[in-house]
């Protein structure tokens, strides 16, 4: 088993074509001026002990040599086994609204953006708490059960979209009713469950389920998302807006959030509401309330003995570069005996 540590050094790799591209201009330029100059057979005449083949080969080693050490920056990682291991804290389950009236543009870039932003957000602050991730509209969907894999849950996070759910409408009470099924009730580690919305539940039974939820010892914390002035519902093709969402009317769908929805459903489990259209303020409140929640030991799966490869990479990079620099671009004698690259005159 591996991981990689430092993906984004990846994106180093983009060096190497614009290198490529370099060179191939470089030597597309330096036929065109020696044309110019003169007869190429002649230059070469002139130049008996210039090889074809070693400047290709001295920028062939250059290219492995800057491969091989941005490797060694990403850091691959070996796991030898899985162990279990004790852990303090919550069960945590966050429930994002995936409904169209999230795409309004009444929060930057938009409402479901600004939510992932939220969670993910979140996920940075916590250090041993499982999470899980539920996405629902008009009904609920398990998108990541409960985990200690941050790295995993940003990921499904960030996949969720409006149509990850076929059904549209906002029921917060099946959001409610799937969490449910996501802590065990026999276990006494604390659960809570964070839902951000807009707040405009079209079933009317949300506050219903979160008092069921109180009864199984689960608090609610609903973040509101949007402007209680509300937007439209951009409907973009190819990035483009081409018109708004209307409704059987003929009129421009406005929506707005509904912060005594999502408040009322908080009271009910004895939680909090807050607004989420300051990213800071949300974080710290939701760090400031995991403080003062009492954390169970919990025993989780993990992959132990991760040893850091990046060593090896790195000590093969800076050899390329140094068998580089010894690399000339003059004819080796032995291989010139040999015509394996028809340099001979």
């Amino acid at each position: 088993m591996f991981e990689l540590e430092e993906k984004g050094y990846f994106y180093l790799l983009l060096i190497i074509p614009i290198l490529l591209g370099l060179f191939g201009y470089v030597q597309i330029w330096k036929k065109k001026k020696q044309a110019e100059f003169g007869d190429l057979e002649l230059i070469k005449k002139l130049s008996p002990e210039k090889s074809v083949f070693k400047p290709i080969l001295k920028f062939g080693v250059l290219l492995l040599a800057i491969f091989f050490i941005i490797l060694g920056l990403v850091n691959p990682k070996i796991g030898t086994k899985v162990e279990k291991v004790k852990r303090e804290g919550i069960e945590i389950v966050f429930a994002v609204d995936v409904s169209k009236s999230m795409l309004a543009e009444d929060v930057t870039p938009n409402r479901l953006e600004k939510s992932k932003q939220l969670v993910s957000q979140i996920i940075n602050k916590l250090a041993s708490d499982r999470i899980g991730i539920i996405a629902y509209s008009g009904s609920a969907f398990p998108v990541l059960p409960i985990t200690t894999d941050y790295s995993v849950a940003k990921m499904f996070l960030q996949s969720m979209n409006t149509t990850t759910i076929s059904s549209q409408g906002t029921s917060i009470d099946q959001a409610i009713d799937l969490s449910t099924q996501y802590f065990n009730a026999k276990d006494k580690t604390r659960k809570l469950l964070v839902i951000i919305s807009d707040g405009e539940d079209h079933s009317n039974e949300a506050t219903d389920a979160a008092e069921d939820a109180k009864e199984l010892g689960i608090k609610i914390i609903t973040i509101g998302v949007g402007t209680e002035n509300g937007g439209k519902i951009p409907i973009k093709i190819n990035g483009i807006v081409e018109e708004y969402q209307k409704d059987k009317d003929g009129e421009i769908v406005i929506t707005k959030r509904n912060p005594e929805v999502l408040t009322a459903i908080a009271k009910a489990t004895n939680g909090n509401y807050i607004d989420g259209n300051n990213t800071k303020n949300v974080v710290d409140f939701i760090t400031e309330r995991l403080k003062n929640i009492e954390k169970t030991e919990f025993e989780g799966m993990q992959m132990a003995n991760f040893q850091s490869q990046f060593q090896w990479f790195l000590g093969i990079g800076f050899f390329l570069l140094l068998l580089d620099v010894f690399l000339l671009e003059r004819k080796t004698a032995w291989v010139k005996k040999m015509d394996l690259f028809n340099e001979k005159e």
